[in-house]
């Protein structure tokens, strides 16, 4: 998985292929909880998704600029623009239908 930070986002989400985001703490429980799941999504769907991370505590700016009000928050774009969001910890099969696979 990919940190994401304000250096490489833009880049990092400007993509052909669906990227799904997780902005997390490594303070939050629930968020610890969603990482295998993204782990195992993201070996799952090697090759048609793109699976990044954000930490909100060194990425305030980015969060900010997302609404991120709790986390975990997975957002998923596609071209730079978001086309799915949703809050707390989701199943592998959710990120799947978020990103539309």
């Amino acid at each position: 998985m990919t940190e994401l930070n304000n250096n490489n986002f833009e880049n990092e989400t400007q993509s052909d292929l669906p990227v799904v985001v997780d902005f997390w703490a490594p303070w939050c429980g629930p968020c610890r909880s969603q990482t295998p799941i993204l782990e195992q999504f993201a070996d799952k769907y090697a090759g048609k998704v793109k699976v990044c991370k954000v930490n909100t505590d060194q990425n305030e700016a980015l969060a900010a600029r997302f609404g991120i009000m709790s986390i975990p928050t997975i957002m998923v774009f596609r071209g730079g623009e978001v086309t799915a969001r949703a809050v707390g910890v989701q199943s592998a099969d959710n990120l799947a239908k978020l990103a539309g696979l």
